[in-house]
């Protein structure tokens, strides 16, 4: 069973192979949702798109192990790339690798997972 290892804070699950990413550290007590730079984090956790892959609040960081994490689909894919209300497409910028929606995402294999990611708007990436 892969291990999935949530660096904010500091646990480490054991999931089923092929388990969703969001259902499995919601499980765990893991908080996802930041707002913007964490100013509406207590609304994001009641307005979401509850796992539909639609508000890109649930957007993590995988910093190890990425390729062990299903493919992108169509929906996050649009989310990410060319949503311009969702949060997730300015966090995507420079991220490309390693950005995804956790209630997309399917653990396949271990992974090293930043939850709450901040924007970053004036990044070294962001104009490129």
């Amino acid at each position: 069973m892969p291990i999935v290892n949530f660096v904010n804070e500091k646990k480490q699950v054991q999931v089923p192979e092929g388990a969703n990413l969001r259902t499995e550290a919601m499980k765990a007590g893991i908080k996802l949702y930041n707002g913007l730079n964490g100013y509406g984090a207590k609304l994001n956790e009641l307005v979401n798109c509850h796992g539909f892959g639609h508000c890109g609040t649930c957007r993590v960081l995988i910093t190890k192990g990425a390729d062990n994490a299903s493919p992108m689909g169509m929906v996050e894919t649009f989310t990410c790339k060319y949503n311009p209300l969702s949060p997730a497409l300015f966090a995507f910028i420079g991220n490309e690798d390693k950005m995804r929606l956790a209630c997309r995402t399917k653990v396949m294999g271990d992974m090293d997972v930043v939850t709450r990611p901040d924007l970053n708007l004036t990044g070294d990436n962001f104009f490129s």
